[in-house]
């Protein structure tokens, strides 16, 4: 009967292991959740939306990012609809952050009616964009199918 009781006891340690790995897995993954609403979600939300992790895409209002430090305070807009976002993250915003760009924020909306943003993804439409005097340098040949130019015999 001593080997039943250490079998036990190891049992017993195992299920601990797995159960504390388990509900850190599922806080990591409840914490990490973040929900996409446009703006105009995102103002019909209410309070519900001051408790939930979000994203939220716009263009970056020109001449409203003011640099603080590594966050800055700026304006996103969709659509005509506003947003006063407020960056305090862990690392400065992209080289691609200015304005009219294409910026996605993740945060949280705070009682104040300004988005609290802990990351910011930025895209510079004219960037990805061809010029407007680019021509194209190569042409695709004009070749004949082959069966096309036996019909004709």
């Amino acid at each position: 009967m001593p080997s039943t009781g250490r079998y036990l006891r190891f049992g017993i340690a195992i299920l601990v292991i797995v159960g504390a790995m388990s509900y850190l897995a599922f806080t990591g993954i409840q914490e990490s959740k973040s929900y996409y609403v446009t703006i105009k979600e995102l103002q019909g939300m209410g309070d519900q939306a001051q408790t939930k992790r979000l994203r939220v895409a716009g263009q970056v209002v020109p001449g409203s990012i003011r640099r603080q430090g590594a966050g800055a305070d700026f304006q996103i807009d969709e659509q005509g609809l506003k947003l006063q976002v407020a960056y305090r993250g862990t690392e400065p915003p992209p080289d691609t952050f200015k304005d009219n760009a294409q910026a996605l924020v993740e945060g949280n909306y705070g009682s104040d009616g300004v988005f609290h943003a802990k990351q910011i993804q930025a895209k510079c439409a004219s960037k990805y964009a061809p010029a407007a005097n680019q021509t194209a340098t190569t042409e695709a040949p004009t070749t004949k199918p082959a069966a096309a130019s036996q019909n004709a015999n």
